[in-house]
């Protein structure tokens, strides 16, 4: 029997390059291995304020992009977060025995709270670690792929699934994450000392999957370079080496490869390549994702929820008997 995977994406800001390499990738790999369940999580999403509109487009958009990047509905369950209720259900008994502590280590609040102020922070920005942990749980996951900045997130998952079960019996499997450890972390394009994000208020730190071909190659033209003009893939040249890495998960060659097919030639050169390395990669991906109509992936995703509905509701009918809920 297969063991279960669980991961997902929020319906926020553009999805990119880095995100893909990072996660969606691996997933599709990853769907031949594991019985796989993958989520919109349109429920994390508004821990930040969005625009009701942009949301529900967006949502449909990043299913369109799991479909288009591989992820096979006849294989894995796609589904929107918010249409399973016992998502919140769970993420509420656990609050009960989530401990401050715990959520004021998270360092994921405390980057994003810093924009505003703690202070004008909304309580389900602090309290995302539970409801991330109530998603996984929910559906008995074995299994975690995530990226390393989302590691600590499923440590709470697996905490609070130990400390239930010593509380109330045998209920939750504790789940193991699963990093990808190449092509992990893609840095900005602006900045090689932080990871690439699609709420950066820079245009020029990512290259999103919809970016076309001109925007890409003037996004790749205007990334920042170290200083000398060599191609070496060198921890201290950390904006070549980041721009390597690219390169190497798009093309299938290894630094030491790319390394040698520069040699003698300068940044120019390589940047071009590696621009059109990456249409090269992404015009395809968005032919797929312009053919699939709102209608076709609206029924993949209504399909995908009535499949984990029954492990969900199964699975909270057993949590709420064993606190002393009435069922």
């Amino acid at each position: 029997m297969k063991k279960r995977i669980f991961s997902g994406v929020q319906p926020s800001g553009n999805l990119h390059i880095g995100n893909y390499l990072g996660a969606i990738a691996n997933w599709v790999k990853l769907q031949d291995e594991y019985e796989s369940i993958f989520c919109v999580v349109d429920m994390h999403a508004i821990t930040v304020p969005q625009d009701p509109e942009m949301l529900r487009k967006k949502t449909i958009e990043i299913a369109k992009i799991y479909l288009a990047a591989g992820i096979d509905p006849k294989k894995s369950s796609i589904f929107i977060q918010s249409q399973i209720s016992q998502h919140a259900e769970l993420a509420w008994v656990l609050n009960t025995i989530a401990k401050m502590s715990e959520l004021d280590k998270m360092t994921q609040f405390k980057d994003k709270s810093q924009r505003g102020g703690r202070e004008s922070s909304a309580v389900g920005l602090y309290d995302y670690p539970v409801l991330m942990a109530a998603d996984i749980l929910l559906y008995d996951t074995q299994i975690v792929p995530v990226g390393e900045d989302q590691k600590q997130h499923v440590e709470l998952a697996r905490d609070l699934a130990k400390r239930f079960n010593q509380k109330f019996g045998e209920t939750f499997v504790v789940p193991e994450v699963h990093i990808k450890k190449e092509g992990m972390r893609v840095m900005g394009l602006d900045n090689p000392a932080k990871k690439m994000s699609k709420s950066s208020e820079s245009i020029y730190n990512r290259i999103d999957l919809l970016d076309d071909a001109e925007t890409i190659r003037k996004k790749i033209k205007k990334a920042v370079t170290d200083s000398g003009s060599e191609i070496v893939y060198s921890d201290e040249k950390p904006a070549l080496k980041n721009l390597i890495n690219i390169y190497s998960s798009f093309s299938g060659k290894n630094p030491k490869e790319i390394e040698a097919m520069y040699a003698g030639k300068g940044y120019g050169d390589f940047k071009a390549d590696l621009a059109e390395v990456i249409i090269g990669f992404l015009e395809p991906f968005q032919e797929r994702f312009n053919a699939l109509s709102d209608e076709d992936v609206l029924q993949i995703l209504r399909d995908g929820a009535a499949k984990v509905q029954k492990i969900a509701e199964k699975k909270m009918a057993e949590v709420k008997a064993r606190v002393g809920f009435i069922v």
